[in-house]
């Protein structure tokens, strides 16, 4: 029988040892041994490295998990040249990071520093989600500039974003939000008309805010939880109206992207786990930029302070 060269036995061994991560199968310096009672050794002795009361590992047996650990290695490694080639087309210097899994429980919205409550059945105010993870979340407002590119761009980064939506400029195209939503991209209430809702009484704050929900229903077929006012402007009356139509949380934020800068509401001018980023769906006739250069910058920003972008539907609602 041809066991094949000193090296393939060498391969085997180290498949062996990585396998059953035996005693004594360390490296010279650790075993301590010489350099022949080092060497490969025939199936018998790679039969005893077993570990107590374990069935021997025949040598077949060794290879193919050898050689399935190479494969996943060689997997995982195209994998991130696939997104390292990615980020390369899409003009960044680095893969942006993976968010860890959605949390089995969403947290709860205690009051607090970025939290309000301003009554215990109303919806609760978000500035920033409380959670220890090293995420953030971008949300996109309004729906004006319906830009194809930046769909593609995020759904090739494989990167989660929350969109809001105003019934009066998303009407032109609910296709493209329809897409959005089959990409995986929950559309939320952002009102019909884009109103001060400070400005309107209950009545006419409901028709806003539920008026929406009924064109989301009929135009995508999702009904959300989650609401963000125009301009940030909210009353009780507001919260009211909200809960009325099934509105759970109200998330606000704490940074807003642009093609060429981030805007920040803290003093230390730095990301915090659970940030909120706003953006809008804008294009070169409001900004210096598109939503691809948007996107950029944010990306840019995330990876350098150590951060992922997470879904925000995953963590509120």
């Amino acid at each position: 029988m041809q066991f094949g060269s000193r090296a393939s036995w060498a391969r085997l061994a180290t498949g062996v040892c990585l396998a059953l991560t035996a005693v004594g199968c360390g490296s010279p310096a650790e075993s301590g041994g010489t350099a022949a009672s080092r060497a490969p050794q025939p199936p018998v002795a790679l039969q005893a490295a077993a570990l107590p009361g374990r069935p021997a590992m025949l040598p077949g047996r060794a290879a193919e998990q050898e050689d399935s650990a190479l494969r996943a290695g060689a997997d995982r490694v195209l994998t991130e040249r696939q997104q390292a080639e990615s980020a390369r087309d899409w003009g960044l210097d680095s893969v942006p990071l993976t968010a860890p899994p959605a949390p089995a429980r969403k947290p709860v919205l205690s009051a607090g520093a970025h939290v309000t409550r301003v009554a215990d059945d109303l919806p609760a105010l978000v500035r920033r989600v409380p959670t220890e993870d090293r995420v953030v979340f971008l949300t996109v407002d309004d729906g004006k500039e319906k830009d194809l590119r930046f769909n593609r761009m995020m759904r090739e980064l494989g990167l989660p974003f929350s969109a809001f939506v105003s019934g009066y400029l998303a009407r032109s195209d609910y296709g493209y939000f329809r897409d959005l939503n089959e990409q995986g991209v929950r559309v939320n209430n952002h009102t019909v008309n884009h109103k001060d809702l400070r400005r309107l009484d209950y009545t006419q704050q409901r028709a806003e805010i539920c008026g929406q929900q009924d064109e989301l229903e009929r135009e995508i077929g999702v009904r959300p939880v989650l609401f963000r006012p125009p301009y940030g402007e909210y009353t009780t009356d507001t919260l009211r109206a909200a809960r009325s139509c099934g509105i759970t949380a109200v998330p606000m934020w704490n940074e807003e992207a642009f093609p060429d800068r981030m805007e920040y509401r803290q003093l230390d001018r730095r990301l915090h786990p659970g940030d909120i980023i706003l953006t809008h769906f804008r294009g070169t006739e409001d900004w210096s930029g598109s939503m691809t250069d948007m996107a950029r910058q944010v990306l840019r920003t995330v990876t350098e302070q150590g951060f992922a972008l997470a879904r925000l539907d995953d963590y509120l609602g």
